[in-house]
């Protein structure tokens, strides 16, 4: 892996001939070289991030599942995101296609979490209008944390009871069947959540987009093409004015490209 940007002394250097530095070197990267590169900025209140990978035609998934058009550095980051956030917020299609599973402690990344006043592990915050989730599986059944299920004020009554019965906690973030992205994003703050993670699925990574409360877009381009009619990154109703981000980042290993994008600040 090697840092294509922000450009350094280093990157100079090798673009002039000069000898290469350790950052833009193809070499391995450590986990705690990837968690400093990967660190929340630090300001005040939540900062929601969404990780997601694309091939070079705009598909989000290959027969359903990101994991064919992934790659091992994509899930070392993948994993790295994941440690360094307090929670991770995902829509219940994507827990039921991709198999959720809990959030696990993880040894490398430990003292980093407890340094942070971080418990062992990243809860899970599912997303869903109807509570259509299978509860005795083990992201609600034996999770290390337990799950929190976002949902709004006209969620079925019985599913709610069957969500408290295995432990997950029902937070109520909207007035009709669905979710507010704006408070969710509240209420898990106002749990101590700052450090908001997505992994999507596309409608609800479009509805945070639309919302106005995305700050950082992690996307790994990954050097394939599918074609097909395989989702994009984000879907649903277009905004009104397109967001514009800015390059945070940018790793390269073997052809994928590992960007980071932060919301454009204006004024």
């Amino acid at each position: 892996m090697r840092r294509l940007f922000p450009v350094t002394e280093e990157t100079a250097a090798q673009a002039s001939g000069g000898a290469p530095g350790a950052d833009v070197t193809d070499r391995d990267w450590s986990l705690g070289e990837l968690a400093r590169a990967y660190a929340y900025p630090d300001v005040r209140g939540p900062w929601l991030r969404a990780n997601m990978v694309s091939t070079l035609d705009g598909a989000a998934q290959h027969e359903g599942r990101s994991q064919p058009i992934s790659c091992a550095a994509d899930m070392r980051i993948f994993g790295t995101l994941r440690a360094l956030a307090d929670v991770i917020v995902v829509g219940a299609e994507t827990v039921r296609q991709e198999g959720y599973r809990p959030a696990r402690a993880r040894e490398d990344f430990a003292a980093l979490r407890e340094a942070a006043g971080q418990g062992p592990a990243p809860a899970i915050a599912v997303v869903s209008a109807r509570l259509d989730l299978d509860f005795s599986l083990p992201l609600f059944a034996s999770p290390l944390v337990p799950t929190l299920v976002l949902t709004g004020a006209a969620a079925p009554a019985d599913r709610i009871t069957a969500a408290g019965k295995v432990g997950a906690e029902v937070v109520i973030a909207g007035d009709g069947a669905g979710v507010d992205p704006v408070r969710a994003v509240a209420a898990l703050a106002e749990r101590g959540m700052n450090r908001l993670l997505t992994e999507g699925g596309p409608r609800l990574l479009g509805q945070l987009i639309a919302a106005g409360v995305l700050d950082e877009l992690c996307l790994t381009l990954s050097p394939m093409l599918t074609a097909g009619g395989a989702q994009r990154i984000a879907s649903g109703p277009p905004v009104e004015v397109p967001r514009r981000f800015e390059l945070a980042s940018l790793l390269e290993e073997a052809g994928f490209l590992f960007s980071r994008y932060r919301r454009q600040h204006t004024g």
